[in-house]
């Protein structure tokens, strides 16, 4: 079985050290970290934003080092402009003066032709990408497909966003709800690459896309590296959360993959108000309420979609020896939370906000 390779982009928010508001010092903050780190940190949309890159590895444990290496960097990158990142799908408290949009010609140009689908606060979501590779374009799509019906249940553990400027918003992932006015953002259609090529440049052509990088399906062939993203989660805190994450997505990945290498038929694609409606529940209820069976459609507890997650990418997470690590973080979720439960235990306690920007700062060592 080909285990293929793994890596994962995470975005958090810059928040002041002091009243822990977002601030636009991103490009100071990416100016330090990449004397270090390179093109490895980047810019997001927002000044208040900064994004990390990891390289692609084989091992997870790899991966893990990697992620608390870029943590690191950035957190001391921060500190020395007054900040702090925070991993959150949505800014707990408001900022305190408008936010900018970053430099340049691309930003520029998506600000101004979508600027009516947000705002210069509930724009600024961050989210979590996981890459596996390499894989061609029509190999991407293949497996985009078929990872079609899991990637709620993926959604559901990784929802981090209950709040959103001083408010619960009901929702166990606002960032998913606030994501979806952008264009294309959703299930990714069933298409080989001739049609996919076909597909984005009409979105292209017809104005919906600036180009083909401003496809946001959940699941899309990268268009700068040879992987298919998956781009389902909010910016996860816990980094062993995001390690899991990004073991199950390979895993997932991997045995299909095999499957596919063998001839063996898939199941057809579930239609896409089913996975709306999949899509919809994780991001309401997150692990609290039922999401839908892959193979049934029928409504089940996350939990148990969760199991049944595990076990149909056993194959993959045994050669890699995944399996341990991932039933062991599973194991403490369910004991301790989901990011958004854990956010709203946060303030639950004090009733204090800035408690729970507290409990997202991205640490130096364990995560």
């Amino acid at each position: 079985m080909k285990i293929l390779t793994v890596g994962v982009e995470e975005e958090f928010v810059l928040v002041d050290r002091g009243g822990r508001a977002p601030v636009d010092r991103g490009p100071y903050v990416i100016r330090t970290a990449g004397r270090q780190l390179g093109d490895q940190v980047q810019p997001e949309f927002f000044n208040a934003q900064v994004e990390t890159a990891s390289k692609p590895v084989s091992s997870c444990a790899d991966l893990r080092d990697e992620l608390v290496r870029l943590r690191a960097v950035v957190r001391e990158a921060a500190r020395a402009e007054q900040c702090l990142p925070v991993a959150t799908g949505t800014p707990v408290l408001p900022p305190e003066r408008p936010l900018t949009i970053t430099d340049g010609e691309r930003y520029e140009r998506i600000g101004q032709r979508f600027a009516s689908r947000f705002s210069t606060v509930d724009g600024l979501l961050s989210a979590c990408h996981v890459h596996v590779g390499t894989l061609d374009r029509d190999l991407a799509l293949a497996l985009s497909s078929r990872m079609a019906p899991w990637l709620p249940v993926l959604e559901a553990l990784a929802v981090n966003s209950p709040y959103e400027l001083r408010r619960d918003t009901g929702f166990a992932s606002r960032r998913a709800v606030e994501h979806a006015r952008w264009p294309t953002v959703g299930p990714a259609p069933d298409l080989d690459e001739s049609r996919y090529l076909t597909h984005v440049a009409e979105l292209v052509r017809e104005g919906t896309l600036l180009d083909r990088h401003m496809v946001f399906w959940h699941s899309r062939p990268s268009e700068h590296v040879p992987t298919l993203e998956i781009r389902v989660a909010d910016s996860i805190a816990d980094v062993d959360t995001v390690v899991m994450l990004a073991a199950l997505v390979r895993g997932l990945a991997s045995t299909l993959l095999a499957e596919l290498d063998g001839q063996q038929p898939g199941p057809p694609a579930p239609v896409r108000p089913r996975l709306l409606r999949a899509h919809d529940l994780a991001a309401r209820h997150g692990l609290a309420g039922c999401g839908l069976d892959p193979y049934t459609g029928r409504e089940r507890p996350v939990a148990e979609l969760v199991d049944l997650l595990v076990e149909r990418a056993r194959p993959a997470l045994d050669a890699a020896g995944d399996t341990a690590p991932v039933v062991r973080q599973w194991r403490h979720i369910r004991a301790q939370g989901t990011g958004a439960a854990r956010q709203r235990a946060s303030y639950r306690r004090r009733g204090l906000f800035t408690d729970v920007v507290d409990g997202l700062a991205v640490l130096t060592a364990a995560g």
